[in-house]
């Protein structure tokens, strides 16, 4: 959880610094009065490109890591390696480059 929060964070802050005062000044009703908010994070980390780009490259350690925290629910600190293993997969994934434009060059004269 902690893993997808950080990375939220990073390509979804707006969305989060929105979400979280929301939460906190309404103890009672947030779940439906921030309900709205807390789907614009959902659409942002659905849409974000680098996030998209994240899940498919970074599949099998996140897996691996899901997988360890089902495992240990009373001993989450034992899957701090299969974090550390995300974390870098996720921090090498990068947008691929649009391809640059060859500017035109003049014909030459005749």
């Amino acid at each position: 959880m902690q893993v997808a929060l950080e990375i939220t964070a990073r390509y979804c802050g707006r969305e989060l610094e929105q979400y979280g005062p929301c939460v906190v000044a309404k103890p009672d009703s947030w779940q439906r009065d921030c309900h709205h908010l807390k789907m614009s994070i959902a659409r942002c980390t659905s849409s974000h490109p680098i996030i998209r780009q994240i899940r498919q490259a970074c599949a099998e350690p996140f897996e691996a890591f899901e997988e360890c925290l089902r495992q240990n629910e009373a001993a989450v600190d034992n899957c701090a390696e299969h974090v550390r293993r995300f974390l870098q997969c996720a921090e090498q994934v990068q947008l691929p480059r649009s391809p640059t434009t060859v500017e035109a060059q003049p014909l030459p004269a005749s």
